[in-house]
């Protein structure tokens, strides 16, 4: 399995500006990190740096109840993985991520700059 990529999502990527949402704002940039196979909580942080402990942490744990992760803790190592249900997301997911891509600029052009929400922030 290869290592996730610390730049892998931009500071404003398209997912930040797409109106759907999976479990919370940073849902799918998790749910894309997992697509490869489980990863500790230390390798998901490398791409997701701007996603502070604490937030992480609830966005893992609302992923848990929607049934889309499992946990899973050998000794101190705890791990993150898609359940089934996770894994028939990632295509949808990507159809999003083409989505957003697609209308890129003019959902850019449509975000009020006074409104740092618009952006995800």
């Amino acid at each position: 399995m290869r290592q996730l990529d610390p730049g892998m999502f931009d500071e404003l990527c398209p997912s930040g500006l797409s109106p759907i949402r999976i479990g919370d704002k940073w849902g799918a940039l998790i749910v894309a990190c997992l697509s490869d196979g489980p990863r500790r909580y230390s390798e998901l942080r490398i791409p997701l740096a701007r996603i502070t402990p604490k937030v992480m942490t609830q966005s893992l744990r609302t992923l848990e109840r929607l049934g889309l992760v499992t946990r899973s803790v050998e000794g101190r190592q705890v791990t993150y993985d898609l359940t089934p249900l996770g894994r028939s997301m990632l295509e949808p997911l990507r159809a999003i991520c083409d989505w957003a891509a697609e209308h890129w600029d003019e959902l850019v052009d449509a975000v009020d700059p006074d409104e740092p929400a618009a952006l995800g922030a």
